[in-house]
C-alpha cells in the first residue's frame, strides 16, 4: 500500500471513531489488510465491501474508501501491470462495472496528487478551472456537478459558519451534498489548528462524517 494512503486511512478512521465513540483498531487492521493484498482490483473491492459489511458502524465511509482504494491502485498496483493497462479493454470493463461506485472526492484526491507532482499549492480556483476545466464547453458535466462550489467560491475567504450555512442549502439530489462542507473548508484552510478544527466540527450537521473527510484531505495532502 502507498504509505500516504496508510496514513490517510488511519487518520480518517480514527477521527470517525472518535466522534462516534467507536473502537477503530479492528476495522483499521482489516481495511489496511485489504489495501495491501496482491489481488486483482475487483477482488480487492469485494474484500473491502466484506469488511464494511462486517463493521456496519463505518458504513458511511464505504464509498469514500472506494475512492481511496482506486487512488491506491493508480499509485501502487498499476505500476506492476502493463504500461498501457489503463487503456486496455480489461480496465474499461472494470470501469463499467464500478461506474456507480465512489464519490466526487476522487477528483479532489487526483488533483492533490497532481499538485504534489507539479510542486504547486492546491487552490480551489485552480482545481475548478485548470483541473476540472469547468469553463470549457466540452466539460459542462463537471460544471453541472460542481456548480454549487463554483457559485460559492468566495466562501473560502469567509467564516466556517458561512460555509456550513451554504452547505445546508445544497440540494439533496446534488452529488456534492455530503462533501460540500469539508471540501470547501479544506480549500479555505488546509492546515487548521486544533481550535479551527473544533470550530469546523461545531458547525457540522454530521460531525463524524464531515470531520473524517476533512482529516482525510489534510492527511492525503
Amino acid at each position: 500500500m502507498n504509505a500516504r494512503i496508510q496514513e490517510t486511512i488511519t487518520a480518517t478512521v480514527s477521527q470517525f471513531g472518535k466522534i462516534n465513540n467507536s473502537d477503530t483498531a479492528i476495522f483499521t487492521d482489516k481495511i489496511s489488510e485489504v489495501f495491501n493484498q496482491q489481488q486483482p482490483y475487483l477482488d480487492k473491492v469485494a474484500s473491502m465491501d466484506a469488511v464494511f459489511d462486517d463493521q456496519p458502524v463505518f458504513e458511511n465511509l464505504r464509498e469514500i474508501f472506494f475512492d481511496l482504494l482506486l487512488i491506491n491502485f493508480f499509485t501502487e498496483d498499476v505500476q506492476k501491470l502493463e504500461e498501457d493497462y489503463l487503456e486496455s479493454p480489461e480496465w474499461e470493463a472494470i470501469e463499467e462495472q464500478t461506474l456507480e461506485r465512489g464519490t466526487e472526492l476522487l477528483n479532489v484526491l487526483l488533483y492533490l496528487k497532481e499538485c504534489e507532482d507539479e510542486e504547486i499549492e492546491p487552490e480551489l480556483d485552480d482545481f475548478l478551472k485548470e483541473f476540472l476545466l469547468v469553463d470549457e464547453d466540452e466539460f459542462q458535466d463537471e460544471h453541472h456537478i460542481y456548480e454549487d462550489i463554483i457559485a460559492n467560491q468566495t466562501l473560502i475567504e469567509g467564516s466556517l459558519a458561512e460555509v456550513a450555512k451554504a452547505a445546508q442549502n445544497i440540494s439533496s439530489t446534488s452529488e456534492l451534498k455530503d462533501l460540500f462542507y469539508p471540501i470547501v473548508a479544506f480549500f479555505r484552510e488546509q492546515n487548521p489548528d486544533n481550535d479551527e478544527f473544533e470550530k469546523f466540527i461545531s458547525h457540522s450537521t454530521n460531525p463524524a462524517y464531515d470531520s473524517a473527510i476533512y482529516i482525510l484531505l489534510i492527511s492525503y495532502s
